[in-house]
Parts: C-alpha cells; sequence; structure tokens
C-alpha cells in the first residue's frame, strides 16, 4: 500500500477514493493537487491545515478576490509551499471555479458529468498498475486548461479524480475496493 505513517494511513482509510459532492472541498483538493505537482502527497498532507488557514478555509469568493498584498503574505508563509506561481494558480482557479458555478450550478455538476454521476471502479491487482494519466484525465484536464484553469494537467487530474472518488483506484486487496 502507498499510505504509510499515521496521516496517510488515515487519509486513504478515511478520504481517498471516496466520493466528493462538495464544491468548497473539490476546489480544496483541486488546490492541494496542484500545490502536489514535483513533491509527495505526504508533504502536501502534513501541511493541509496550515493550507485551510493561509487560503480562508478554501473559500472561493475571498480566495478569488486576493490581491498583490495577499500573494505576499503567502510568499512568506512557511506552513505552505512557497511557490509564486502555484499560489498564483490557486487565486486564478478559483476564480475559474466560480465562472464553471455560475454556468452549471455546482462545481460537482460540471466535474461528475464526465462520469455520468457514477465513480468508475478500477480493479487492479497492485499499486504498480494503476496508471498515472487517462484518457478521462486528459479529456477533464484539456477541457479545465480551456477554461483558464492552471496546474491542472492530465497526472494532476488523474490524482485529483482518485481524491475524490471519481475514481476508486483501491487495489483488490484492499478493504477499500
Amino acid at each position: 500500500m502507498w499510505a504509510q505513517g499515521p496521516e496517510m494511513i488515515q487519509y486513504h482509510d478515511k478520504e481517498w477514493g471516496i466520493p466528493v459532492h462538495n464544491d468548497k472541498k473539490l476546489f480544496e483538493m483541486l488546490i492541494l493537487e496542484g500545490a502536489q505537482a514535483g513533491l509527495s502527497w505526504s508533504t502536501i498532507l502534513k501541511r493541509r491545515k496550515t493550507y485551510r488557514k493561509a487560503f480562508d478555509d478554501f473559500d472561493l469568493k475571498i480566495v478569488s478576490k486576493y490581491t498583490q498584498k495577499d500573494i505576499t503574505r503567502l510568499l512568506s508563509d512557511e506552513g505552505i509551499i512557497r511557490n509564486r506561481l502555484k499560489i498564483k494558480s490557486t487565486i486564478n482557479n478559483a476564480q475559474k471555479f466560480l465562472e464553471i458555478q455560475k454556468e452549471f450550478g455546482h462545481f460537482d455538476k460540471y466535474l461528475w458529468s464526465f462520469v455520468e454521476g457514477k465513480p468508475i471502479k478500477n480493479n487492479f491487482a497492485k499499486h504498480s498498475d494503476i496508471p498515472t494519466s487517462t484518457v478521462l484525465s486528459d479529456q477533464i484536464s484539456k477541457d479545465l486548461k480551456k477554461r483558464g484553469f492552471s496546474f491542472v494537467g492530465t497526472t494532476i487530474i488523474y490524482a485529483y479524480l482518485q481524491a475524490v472518488g471519481i475514481v476508486n483506484d483501491h487495489t483488490k486487496n484492499c478493504f477499500r475496493h
């Protein structure tokens, strides 16, 4: 199993792969998956509480209005990944997320429409069999980029789909399968 250590095991057992339909949670996970780019998930998970505090508990309306002053504040926050591009991406993605909510009513409706509202349950025997991207993650990544999102490459989006339960990649021997 990929989850090692109490925090990662807790995340695997109680959260990863469980379908999410709450827009605030969907936004949080999109931002955290983007923050993970080039890093390990455990690095981000350890900073999750700090991310929530730094980004106003992932309140879309507040984050979407961040200014240069907020970017400067975030760049000095040692509790998050202090990468200017990732911070600016969070603000941009909050704005784009709000646009999707306006168009579809909820981001949840938009995202789950790619799978007709039903999670994909894969049947991989071992973790090494799980892909890093799929046709579905390619499709969603392409659409999000077209809508102006950033840090939404196909690998990030596949990890996101796993995290929010659109794709269940718990292996066949896992109790969560």
